[in-house]
């Protein structure tokens, strides 16, 4: 928060040279310290219709608003800096804003692609620094290139320990950019330094030195070549205390605000305007989930048994679109090819399903147990919210991905079983999401879903809260605002379902709807 050390520091000594600092408390930061307030939770806004940017947007030119009424600032000279997430707000809100002349980013921001491909030093970022379409067709590049000609100092330490390594990120945010400054004739206004002591991630003296001296050049003062001695002035947390208004909202009260105000048209009762309503809702989530539709352009059969009266075969679904998924088809010996189908998927993986496959075998049909992509063996690598995170973030939408798949594989297997419909059955909150849309989009595809530890509603995923992690897919722009799970239900209608006992919202101790605030 504000009480930070280097900020203090830092905002002293530029008070003392003559410029008017101000040090804006971030949400989930000092006071505004919040199991709610974790970025994460910028995800629930999305949810409910309201891009998660927006709100960290607005923070950020509220305190930009304040400093350019202040009756003691010139407005030419205005500048922002801040490191890690302040070096994000720095590029957002700098590039975007043309009241700031100067800006000096610090280890805030990198271009896709080492944030890719460098996973463990390039840092995928909060929820906000890759949100909902705002990568798509524009990276950071882009912003920093915005700045041009407006002086620019961009600093990364060079053995970052948490984020953005110098000499990862240089080629795509320095580099490519200098042209456009020099289109300018500006060259010189884009300045880089790469930090060596201590190089891990910081805004220590040598970072903060180098911040004094670009300010001061551009802004007309004398030159600032060292830092004042300001230990004895640092104050304690207690001592910065401002306070918070009563019932002051975090960021997840503001998502469940939203969605309380939500207001959605009746399902029509007639049969004719139903079908009306059905096909536009088809329409609309396909819109909005960004539906594509998947092939599969190589089938890899991996593995197989053939004993104790089970047979069985390992698949592998390489997609058209460079994703895959895999499954385990399941079928007793003397069982005809042509039997009853059923899909089987699971939130924990095909491994959990064992019960679901087995019971429906016992009755004499096959069974297709499906990891989707992000799911089971179907993901392997480091945890798949990451990179949903991404796919949001250039303008996909994961559960879009999922339903895709799904119905291409339930496709693959209605050839495979010679049946015109199968039955899916599900587990978990995830999967039951991603087969609802399925048969949204495809309402004669399944004959039956059968949903096990389901949601009643969408709701469920705020009222919990369900956490960006644990279900990165479902946090879709718009998915709550314009559907709920009984109306994606009616739209794949004649499609029968069955319903097992639903997920209970059980209250968190961190709940601010409960907890006495101080």
């Amino acid at each position: 928060g504000k009480s930070v050390e280097y900020k203090q520091k830092r905002c002293i000594n530029l008070a003392k040279r003559g410029m008017l600092a101000l040090n804006l408390e971030w949400l989930s930061f000092g006071e505004l310290t919040h199991k709610e307030n974790e970025h994460w939770f910028g995800a629930h806004l999305d949810l409910v219709g309201t891009n998660e940017l927006g709100l960290f947007m607005l923070a950020m030119r509220k305190g930009l608003d304040y400093l350019y009424e202040h009756p003691n600032v010139d407005h030419s000279r205005l500048g922002v800096t801040g490191l890690s997430g302040g070096g994000w707000q720095t590029i957002v809100l700098s590039s975007l804003d043309e009241r700031v002349a100067v800006a000096v980013p610090v280890a805030g921001f990198s271009s896709l692609i080492p944030r890719i491909e460098a996973r463990w030093f390039g840092d995928l970022g909060d929820v906000e620094q890759s949100a909902t379409d705002f990568l798509d067709g524009q990276d950071f590049s882009h912003l920093a290139a915005m700045m041009a000609p407006r002086p620019t100092l961009l600093i990364y330490n060079a053995e970052d320990d948490c984020c953005f390594r110098a000499s990862l990120v240089k080629p795509l945010v320095f580099d490519a950019i200098r042209p456009i400054f020099k289109l300018y004739g500006k060259e010189e206004a884009l300045g880089w330094h790469e930090n060596r002591d201590p190089g891990t991630h910081n805004y220590q003296r040598d970072n903060r030195l180098q911040a004094y001296r670009f300010f001061s050049q551009h802004f007309n003062l004398p030159l600032i070549e060292s830092e004042i001695p300001s230990d004895s002035e640092i104050k304690s947390y207690d001592e910065l205390v401002v306070g918070l208004p009563k019932n002051n909202l975090t960021i997840l009260g503001l998502a469940r605000q939203l969605a309380g105000a939500i207001r959605r048209q009746p399902i029509p009762s007639d049969a004719v305007a139903r079908a009306t309503w059905a096909t536009n809702q088809r329409t609309q989530l396909k819109n909005l989930v960004r539906y594509k539709p998947v092939n599969i352009e190589r089938l890899w059969t991996i593995a197989n048994t053939k004993n104790k009266g089970l047979e069985s075969k390992s698949y592998l679904f390489s997609m058209g679109n460079g994703l895959s998924a895999n499954a385990v088809w399941f079928k007793g010996i003397n069982t005809p090819d042509n039997a009853p189908a059923t899909l089987v998927v699971n939130d924990k993986g095909k491994k959990a399903a064992a019960t679901e496959v087995s019971d429906r075998v016992n009755q004499g049909e096959q069974v297709l147990a499906v990891d989707l992509v992000f799911t089971g063996d179907a993901w392997k690598q480091t945890d798949s919210y990451g990179y949903q995170q991404m796919l949001h973030g250039i303008g996909d939408r994961p559960v879009g991905l999922e339903a895709a798949q799904l119905i291409e594989i339930t496709q693959w297997m209605k050839g495979r079983s010679k049946t015109s419909k199968v039955r899916l059955e599900s587990n978990g909150m995830r999967n039951q999401v991603v087969a609802l849309i399925a048969a949204a989009l495809e309402p004669n595809l399944f004959s039956e879903i059968v949903i096990r530890e389901g949601m009643a509603s969408l709701s469920y995923l705020l009222e919990k809260p369900v956490e960006y992690h644990e279900a990165a897919d479902l946090f879709c722009l718009d998915l709550y605002k314009d559907f709920d799970l009984d109306r994606l239900e009616a739209a794949a209608a004649p499609t029968k379902f069955v319903h097992g006992m639903y997920l209970a919202v059980v209250p968190s101790e961190h709940d601010s709807r409960t907890e006495t605030r101080r």
